[in-house]
């Protein structure tokens, strides 16, 4: 799915399309349409956003001769030409194998076995290396931030026929967000939902099991703790995919949460996720819900600890046989990576 490509006007088109001939024969000169160097950037940038098997581009310069017609674009490769075919062989291979076992699935299912593979087979790279950024980082090395992420979701779904985009929200330096940030669009049927494999696979490590809060969300719950996009994507209109609600962990009484908790602790479970849809999230409502989950721990001999995810009011409940804190612990659903802002190019001749 060429979404980026499709918003193109014609000389950009052509710009892209020679761009990915020569991404994909690893030229060192590629002949296109003269567009400022900026913008050939941008289209770079946004080519490999529909094109995540493109995972060794690592700069790129231009030069141009007053007057001419066409713009030289000299890339930088990240790797050797020899290591880039076993590159491309190792992250072939393994993409064929997820795509089988995510073939088992249908629709929403298959969508949440790969948001789920990211969320466990991949540690969060603090370091950055640049593969991380990429496809290779997750899908090769089992490391990545969000943009490589993001990108291995896209290529996975590519290969299942599954339409989705990378979506990339602004920065905000002024307000403590100095980068951007990366995740999925993925329509199903009629419909398109955001899934941010990276904000859950932050939230799983602290929680002990999966996290599924950013999977499937409309519009109005992903910006809550979402900035405005870069570039527009699909329109996410549909609430009622959110897997919380599908899976019926979408809570809208008291007495509900009481049951699930004894539930869980009769099974003898060491957490439990659910997600409240009974009005918002205030303190009352949270202080009482942290009562409800505690007293109905204790009936089973269990203490109860809690934190919450609170823009998606979320909760996750641990039980244990030791005390525990009795106010929630607030999660972050967040990382810190660095997404690059589109590269300067050289200027021209």
């Amino acid at each position: 799915m060429e979404y980026y490509r499709s918003r193109l006007v014609r000389a950009e088109r052509e710009a892209y399309a020679a761009m990915l001939r020569g991404y994909q024969t690893l030229e060192r000169v590629i002949r296109v349409p003269a567009l400022p160097g900026r913008r050939l950037s941008e289209l770079s940038f946004l080519l490999r956003l529909d094109h995540p098997e493109i995972f060794y581009i690592e700069s790129l310069r231009c030069r141009t001769a007053p007057g001419a017609e066409n713009t030289e674009l000299l890339p930088d490769y990240l790797f050797d030409r020899g290591r880039i075919q076993t590159h491309r062989q190792a992250l072939e291979a393994r993409v064929t194998r997820l795509a089988r076992e995510a073939a088992r699935f249908e629709g929403a299912d298959r969508v949440r076995f790969l948001h789920d593979f990211l969320c466990e087979g991949v540690r969060y790279d603090k370091l950055k290396k640049a593969y991380s950024h990429e496809a290779l980082g997750p899908l090769t090395q089992g490391v990545g931030v969000c943009e490589g992420i993001a990108k291995s979701l896209k290529l996975l779904c590519d290969r299942l026929e599954l339409p989705c985009v990378v979506a990339i929200s602004q920065e905000a330096p002024g307000e403590g967000v100095p980068y951007r940030h990366a995740w999925n669009v993925v329509r199903l049927g009629k419909e398109a939902y955001h899934v941010d494999a990276t904000y859950d696979l932050s939230l799983s490590a602290a929680c002990g099991q999966t996290r599924r809060d950013y999977l499937l969300l409309d519009d109005r719950a992903v910006f809550r703790d979402h900035r405005p996009l870069v570039e527009p994507v699909p329109a996410c209109t549909d609430a009622t995919a959110f897997y919380y609600r599908t899976a019926r962990l979408s809570l809208t009484k008291l007495e509900d949460v009481e049951k699930r908790v004894q539930q869980a602790v009769r099974k003898k479970k060491a957490s439990l996720v659910l997600h409240w849809r009974g009005g918002p999230l205030t303190r009352t409502t949270l202080a009482q819900l942290l009562e409800t989950a505690a007293r109905a721990a204790q009936a089973g001999g269990k203490f109860c600890a809690a934190s919450v995810n609170r823009p998606q009011a979320v909760l996750c409940l641990q039980f244990s046989d030791a005390p525990c804190r009795a106010e929630a612990v607030l999660e972050q659903a967040d990382e810190t990576q660095t997404l690059p802002d589109v590269p300067e190019t050289d200027g021209g001749l």
